[in-house]
Protein backbone atom coordinates (compact mmCIF):
# COMPACT_ATOMS: atom_id res chain seq x y z
CA UNK A 1 0.00 0.00 0.00
CA UNK A 2 1.36 3.74 -0.84
CA UNK A 3 2.00 5.89 1.39
CA UNK A 4 -0.77 8.13 0.23
CA UNK A 5 -3.45 5.35 0.11
CA UNK A 6 -2.55 4.98 4.15
CA UNK A 7 -2.93 9.01 4.72
CA UNK A 8 -6.15 8.80 2.87
CA UNK A 9 -7.20 5.98 4.94
CA UNK A 10 -6.28 7.63 8.01
CA UNK A 11 -8.11 11.06 7.06
CA UNK A 12 -11.42 9.09 5.50
CA UNK A 13 -10.95 7.40 9.24
CA UNK A 14 -10.55 11.05 11.17
CA UNK A 15 -13.55 12.44 9.05
CA UNK A 16 -16.01 9.44 10.01
CA UNK A 17 -14.84 10.11 13.91
CA UNK A 18 -15.39 13.62 14.22
CA UNK A 19 -18.19 13.89 11.59
CA UNK A 20 -19.73 11.27 13.63
CA UNK A 21 -19.96 13.70 16.92
CA UNK A 22 -22.36 15.53 15.81
CA UNK A 23 -25.05 13.09 15.54
CA UNK A 24 -26.05 12.13 19.03
CA UNK A 25 -26.26 15.93 19.18
CA UNK A 26 -28.95 16.46 16.46
CA UNK A 27 -31.00 13.35 17.25
CA UNK A 28 -31.24 14.55 21.07
CA UNK A 29 -32.43 17.83 19.64
CA UNK A 30 -34.53 16.34 16.99
CA UNK A 31 -36.14 13.84 20.03
CA UNK A 32 -36.27 16.74 22.69
CA UNK A 33 -36.91 19.30 20.51
CA UNK A 34 -34.92 21.43 23.36
CA UNK A 35 -32.92 24.19 21.86
CA UNK A 36 -32.62 26.35 25.53
CA UNK A 37 -29.07 25.65 25.92
CA UNK A 38 -27.87 25.80 21.91
CA UNK A 39 -25.94 28.76 21.10
CA UNK A 40 -27.40 29.81 17.39
CA UNK A 41 -24.04 31.83 16.96
CA UNK A 42 -21.72 29.30 17.68
CA UNK A 43 -23.73 26.61 15.12
CA UNK A 44 -23.99 29.53 12.68
CA UNK A 45 -19.93 29.69 13.04
CA UNK A 46 -19.50 26.12 12.77
CA UNK A 47 -21.45 25.65 10.03
CA UNK A 48 -19.12 28.50 8.21
CA UNK A 49 -16.43 27.14 8.98
CA UNK A 50 -17.57 23.67 7.08
CA UNK A 51 -18.38 25.00 4.22
CA UNK A 52 -15.42 26.98 4.01
CA UNK A 53 -13.48 23.24 4.63
CA UNK A 54 -15.49 21.75 1.97
CA UNK A 55 -15.12 24.39 -0.57
CA UNK A 56 -11.18 23.93 0.40
CA UNK A 57 -11.90 20.31 -0.04
CA UNK A 58 -13.29 20.69 -3.36
CA UNK A 59 -9.66 22.36 -4.50
CA UNK A 60 -7.58 20.44 -2.98
CA UNK A 61 -9.04 17.20 -4.52
CA UNK A 62 -9.38 16.20 -0.83
CA UNK A 63 -12.23 13.31 -0.46
CA UNK A 64 -11.89 13.48 3.48
CA UNK A 65 -12.73 17.14 3.77
CA UNK A 66 -15.02 16.51 1.26
CA UNK A 67 -16.78 13.93 2.50
CA UNK A 68 -16.37 15.13 6.13
CA UNK A 69 -17.62 18.78 5.54
CA UNK A 70 -20.55 17.60 3.40
CA UNK A 71 -21.65 15.65 6.56
CA UNK A 72 -20.38 18.08 8.95
CA UNK A 73 -22.61 21.02 7.31
CA UNK A 74 -25.56 19.22 6.80
CA UNK A 75 -25.78 18.31 10.45
CA UNK A 76 -24.75 21.51 11.58
CA UNK A 77 -27.52 23.42 9.34
CA UNK A 78 -30.04 21.13 10.31
CA UNK A 79 -29.19 21.93 13.84
CA UNK A 80 -29.36 25.54 12.98
CA UNK A 81 -32.84 25.05 11.81
CA UNK A 82 -33.63 23.68 14.92
CA UNK A 83 -32.62 26.52 16.77
CA UNK A 84 -34.06 28.92 14.49
CA UNK A 85 -37.82 26.80 15.01
CA UNK A 86 -37.28 26.48 18.43
CA UNK A 87 -36.08 29.81 19.61
CA UNK A 88 -39.68 31.36 17.82
CA UNK A 89 -42.05 28.64 19.47
CA UNK A 90 -41.39 30.11 22.89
Amino acid sequence: MASGDVIEIIGLIAAALTTSGFVPQVYKTWRTRDVGGLSFWMYLALFSGTVLWLIYGIYTESRPIILANIVASTLTFIMLVFIFIGKFRR
